[in-house]
């Protein structure tokens, strides 16, 4: 056996850190959402019975997203949306890297639906229950990142920048040394967001109504990712515009609109009869 700078070697098999961080943030989340189920009266056996879909659809989802959206570093190098589906090896290649949170949530929301439908259960519940635990999934998951070199944003003297190696530098940015850790700050951000939600449960459940956990979720996610593709340096364009800006941007005002119009209108009068 023999350890590097991205994973472990056991003899032919080769395990990545990033993998093994992922999977510690998707047993962080479960933990969670396993507590919350029971406090909500909800049976803990299909979260466990779902998880693994969850985790397959969001895997799938997540690499489609980088797939129809890869960065400029990469159509650089001809790692294009026609060449991945052109080479279908390349395409489920992702231990090479290439995932995409936004492609990840949506496949699993997609996945959840069918999976409560078909179980009888709650869909609107069980996002709320799963939702503190995909922050925290999130928030340790991001850290794969840093094993790897990547996801830093702009070139920084500040005292917590990160030093990126030179064969990880973009060509353009070869010069500098140290960068924003952009995975840190979306890293800690997420792991507020899981407290606010669990915060957010225990002092207004009762005036909370089915689904506004999981819209607290998508509104605080989608703020904090508009945010950090200002620092990007290899996002995603899509007519001169961050592709994730313009889809976080319509997150956010569906989100938290849905929540305010929740929460503010009125019920309608009931028109007595004569």
């Amino acid at each position: 056996m023999s350890i590097d700078q991205y994973g472990i070697h056991i003899g032919i098999l080769y395990i990545r850190f990033y993998a093994l961080i992922i999977m510690l943030g998707v047993v962080a989340g479960i933990v969670l959402s396993d507590r919350l189920a029971v406090k909500k009266k909800k049976d803990p056996d299909f979260l466990y019975g779902s998880v693994i879909w969850l985790f397959i659809a969001g895997v799938i989802g997540a690499r489609l997203w980088h797939i129809f959206t890869p960065p400029p570093s990469m159509t650089a190098v001809g790692l294009t949306t026609s060449y991945y589906l052109s080479h279908p090896l390349e395409a489920i290649a992702i231990w090479q890297g290439g995932l995409g949170i936004p492609g990840a949530v949506i496949a699993a929301v997609a996945m959840l639906y069918y999976l409560t439908r078909r179980e009888g259960e709650s869909f609107l519940a069980w996002i709320d229950i799963l939702a503190p635990g995909a922050a925290v999934a999130q928030a340790i998951g991001r850290w794969g990142n840093f094993v790897n070199h990547e996801l830093y944003g702009a070139p920084t003297t500040v005292p917590w920048a990160i030093t990126i190696p030179a064969e990880n530098r973009l060509p353009q940015y070869a010069q500098f040394e140290t960068y924003h850790p952009i995975f840190l700050y979306e890293s800690l951000w997420m792991l507020g967001t899981a407290l606010f939600l669990i915060w957010l449960d225990r002092q207004y459940g009762k005036r909370l109504k089915p689904g506004d956990l999981f819209l607290s979720y998508l509104t605080s996610y989608a703020v904090i990712r508009f945010m950090l593709e200002f620092l990007r340096l290899d996002a995603s364009l899509v007519g001169g515009y961050s592709t994730n800006q313009l889809v976080m941007g319509v997150v956010f005002i569906a989100s938290a609109g849905l929540l305010i119009s929740r929460h503010t209108a009125r019920p309608a009068k009931k028109r007595s009869r004569k």
